[in-house]
């Protein structure tokens, strides 16, 4: 298999702390260092959430700012995909980043159980949410945390309510959602290939999830995202140093699965993105 692989780093999230793993880069400044090192590593896209200065959840606009611009000079054709999740901020918060137009942008297109909530995504907040990415052109990235999000994501595309070329990510193993299951993602799969040919599609697993997911996903011929958002920890009895680290993990499965790690150039042709940035 010679697709190119795209690695994408999420780098910070918003609930991991540096009391789960010092090496979670919290203020601006540290993700833009962290952000560096697993772009050396492979990876072509940042995942990018804020934190306030006490490390909790921010959707402040002025920081997605100082962070997409310290990722643009330090990482030269980076793809910054912002986050309009719904643990930093609600309604119309959630997408007040949009108007910087950054490469992309995470959207969920449905409702599920998180571990101890309901992430909620109401279908009037879907539809702004993704009004504002076509007029900012930002091309989502659509979070599939279910088989009914995956659905809704390809009759959302076929719609022409979504901007940009279609891509959807599976999310695996978030308690209360879809568990890691290998029949479950290969039926994602083989939906994806039967009723969406022409998208691109990742896979992300949580917690010690993540390097099982990683390997499905490379080796089916799909992207993948791993960092410190979605884990800690290399295993059970190791922290992971860096974002970094965990990026060299995927891109090692790339080598045995004889995959080139994507380019930025590469990534962003696959995903029909400008690339120039």
């Amino acid at each position: 298999m010679t697709k190119p692989c795209i690695l994408c780093v999420a780098i910070t999230g918003s609930v991991p702390t540096k009391a789960d793993n010092p090496a979670v880069p919290i203020t601006v400044t540290e993700q833009i260092e962290s952000t560096h090192a697993a772009f050396e590593a492979g990876a072509a896209i940042a995942h990018c959430h804020v934190r306030n200065d006490d490390g909790t959840p921010s959707s402040d606009p002025d920081r997605f700012a100082r962070l997409g611009e310290g990722i643009r000079m330090h990482c030269p054709g980076m793809i910054v995909q912002f986050s309009t999740g719904g643990r930093s901020g609600a309604g119309a918060a959630r997408g007040g980043m949009l108007p910087l137009r950054p490469d992309m942008a995470s959207l969920s297109v449905g409702s599920n159980n998180f571990p101890t909530r309901v992430y909620e995504n109401p279908p009037d907040l879907i539809d702004w949410l993704a009004s504002e990415m076509r007029t900012y052109e930002v091309t989502p990235e659509i979070e599939a945390f279910d088989l009914s999000h995956i659905l809704q994501a390809i009759r959302l595309h076929g719609a022409g309510v979504l901007y940009g070329k279609l891509y959807i990510q599976f999310v695996m193993g978030v308690k209360n959602a879809m568990p890691a299951d290998k029949d479950v993602f290969d039926f994602y799969v083989r939906i994806m290939r039967e009723r969406a040919p022409h998208a691109e599609w990742c896979a992300a697993g949580i917690g010690p999830n993540q390097i099982v997911v990683n390997e499905w996903a490379i080796a089916a011929g799909g992207h993948t995202r791993t960092g410190l958002e979605d884990n800690v920890r290399l295993d059970k009895a190791h922290l992971a140093p860096s974002n970094a680290a965990l990026v060299a993990r995927a891109a090692d499965l790339c080598a045995k699965y004889e995959r080139p790690v994507a380019t930025p150039a590469q990534a962003r042709a696959l995903l029909g993105l400008h690339p120039d940035g």
